[in-house]
């Protein structure tokens, strides 16, 4: 006996979920302070507990330093002091995640990582001009899922080429 099976055509409904599927974006999200933030996690290369870092001369006080990645020599940002947010400590529970931007691996300090989410393009935002901590050029916008917001990053444009550079020529020295 033969079997024989017949291609199932795609219902309305089987479509509009590939489309959202398509366009739907997934992102990491971290706490800093009170607040929830995200960052696109197909920038992210993993998420290590916080250690000491070697110190840069002359580095602006959100860059904690440089810390040894499987012979990287990786910057550490701590996007709390870069943020300005008050009552910076480190516990149990912050983290370093370690991010690509450009060309370069850098890792971010942050209070806590609780999930990853994924977005539809409806629950994005545009971000706000005003009334947040950060400039604006530095958000992709606001994802709202539910009762919670979060802030989207673009980290690429938080952790400007000026800065980096400062960066390099700090560790070129060493």
């Amino acid at each position: 006996m033969t079997t024989t099976t017949v291609p199932q055509t795609p219902t309305a409904v089987d479509k509009a979920q590939a489309a959202t599927d398509v366009h739907s974006q997934e992102f990491l999200v971290f706490s800093l302070g009170s607040e929830e933030y995200a960052v696109d996690i197909l920038k992210v290369q993993e998420i290590r507990g916080y250690e000491n870092v070697t110190r840069i001369a002359n580095a602006p006080d959100f860059i904690k330093g440089v810390t040894n990645l499987r012979g990287v020599i990786v910057p550490i940002v701590d996007l709390r002091i870069k943020f300005h947010l008050e009552n910076v400590e480190y516990g149990g529970q912050t983290v370093v995640i370690v991010v690509n931007v450009g060309e370069r691996i850098v890792g971010i300090v942050v209070d806590g990582v609780s999930d990853v989410m994924t977005l539809s393009p409806d629950q994005i935002k545009p971000a706000p001009e005003f009334g947040v901590t950060l400039s604006s050029d530095y958000l992709s916008g606001l994802g709202s899922l539910e009762d919670r917001m979060l802030v989207l990053v673009d980290i690429d444009k938080l952790l400007t080429s000026e800065e980096m550079a400062l960066v390099d020529s700090s560790t070129a020295k060493k």
